[in-house]
């Protein structure tokens, strides 16, 4: 085996959904540098068009498309420009997600399930259009989080949620295996990024008072982190590692991203 290699991604091309910003626009990135051609999608069209700019001007190859990854005809048409625009498809990245705050008695329904629609039901549907047209060798990294191994107070469906990812993973992961698929699937679990959901998640510890203020939220939960808060480049080497040949062997596993927060 040759390691120099084992890690490059020429030649594959790559489905990154949320790709317009924070996580999905840095694993886009690092894919591309990486070899593969990178097709994003998102709801978000002109910060997702942005980040296929910056890979092009970057030499990489690119291309963006409006994406609800809720809705499957639009999963199918995401899929089908895939590769008609780079001619396979090789790497799916479920990425796209959303989370809502609430303490579980105020927790309204329409809230618990429109997080299940996006960060359940879309990669869902990611697992079901994208098999269709993989071959053997190809890769799925779903984007779960240490929330969907532990939980927090205020986040209920968001945990709810990616653990749902977690362990839709490992079925997903069995059946390719046992249907002789060749592809694998494998998931990652970070802690808090510094992105705007990030900051997002530390100020709902405010809104529901469960501290008095931003620094004192920040503060107490940096502390859990024994490394400290993460950077999007961490989650977006991993998902390098779980697309490349160097994890070849490595299906239905959940590589936690999380600055040591587990650990303890």
């Amino acid at each position: 085996m040759d390691y120099s290699k084992a890690f490059r991604l020429d030649g594959k091309v790559a489905l990154i959904t949320g790709a317009a910003r924070g996580i999905g626009a840095a694993v886009s990135e690092a894919l591309a540098q990486a070899g593969a051609s990178v097709f994003l999608t998102d709801v978000l069209e002109g910060p997702g068009r942005e980040t296929v700019d910056r890979i092009v001007k970057a030499g990489g190859r690119a291309a963006f498309a409006a994406h609800d990854v809720t809705v499957e005809a639009q999963w199918e048409a995401a899929v089908a420009a895939c590769v008609q625009q780079f001619g396979q498809l090789d790497i799916l990245v479920n990425n796209a997600g959303i989370e809502t705050a609430a303490l579980i008695t105020q927790c309204e329904v329409d809230d618990f399930r429109r997080v299940m629609d996006v960060n359940v039901t879309g990669v869902f549907l990611g697992h079901k259009h994208a098999i269709r047209v993989m071959k053997p060798g190809s890769s799925i990294v779903n984007l779960s989080s240490v929330a969907g191994i532990i939980g927090t107070t205020g986040h209920l469906a968001y945990h709810t949620s990616k653990g749902a990812v977690r362990l839709m993973t490992k079925a997903a992961a069995i059946e390719c295996a046992q249907l002789g698929t060749g592809i694998r699937v494998n998931s990652v679990h970070p802690a808090i990024i510094a992105t705007e959901m990030g900051t997002n998640f530390i100020k709902h510890f405010v809104d529901l008072g469960l501290a008095p203020d931003y620094a004192s939220a920040e503060t107490a939960i940096k502390a859990i982190h024994p490394m400290g808060f993460g950077e999007t480049r961490d989650v977006a080497s991993a998902v390098i590692f779980l697309a490349s040949d160097a994890a070849k062997w490595m299906t239905g596993s959940e590589l936690v991203v999380d600055g040591g927060l587990t650990a303890a």
